[in-house]
């Protein structure tokens, strides 16, 4: 084998190798995305059932069901023209409240109900996350109107 030929082989190689790290690079990202729906996208249908997003708005006031003898939660979350029903079975954070704002991560079931694997509620009152701020004002001045 010529040199020349050899390091041909070289260069193919590791372009393949290159190729290879970055397709599975890709791949693993696209598993990790997440996306941000409110109550509203989701009555539009814009997401699918067993589809994994996160959720977020203002948890409902009087909503909140507590499974006797589990760690089950029930509870709903609104944008304040749509709401969808919420389960999740874990502790949920300390800030965790009525008519505050959550975002949760998880997915739909075939009953249109919101299975949650993780429960994010605001820490202080100035935050909301961005996404939830601009879905509740949207709802709040179509409330007024």
């Amino acid at each position: 084998m010529t040199p020349r030929r050899r390091r041909l082989l070289w260069v193919l190689g590791i372009l393949v190798g290159v190729a290879a790290a970055g397709g599975l690079a890709l791949r693993a990202f696209q598993q990790n995305v997440m996306f941000y729906f409110d109550p509203s996208k989701i009555a539009a249908g814009e997401v699918k059932p067993g589809q994994r997003f996160r959720l977020g708005g203002m948890v409902e006031k009087g909503s909140v069901q507590r499974i006797p003898g589990t760690l089950e939660v029930r509870f709903v979350v609104t944008d304040f023209r749509h709401s969808v029903p919420v389960r999740y079975s874990n502790v949920l954070p300390d800030l965790f409240r009525e008519g505050a704002g959550v975002v949760a991560h998880g997915r739909l079931d075939a009953n249109g109900t919101f299975v949650a694997d993780e429960v994010l509620a605001k820490h202080d009152e100035k935050y909301m996350p961005p996404e939830v701020a601009r879905s509740l004002n949207q709802g709040a001045s179509s409330r007024t109107q």
